[in-house]
């Protein structure tokens, strides 16, 4: 199955807030992405985790 389940943590708080799928295949390195914090009530940088 080329699509693998990431998970997105927060870069300011270190919490995990976001699950999204990957192809694999087709993207090489860590994804960046900016969302929101419900901790820090604001749109913070997440970035993928193990």
């Amino acid at each position: 199955m080329p699509r693998d389940i990431i998970t997105l943590a927060c870069t300011e708080c270190k919490e995990r807030n976001y699950t999204g799928t990957k192809n694999k295949k087709l993207e090489s390195g860590r994804r960046e992405v900016k969302k929101y914090c419900p901790r820090e009530r604001k749109h913070t940088l997440h970035r993928e985790t193990k």
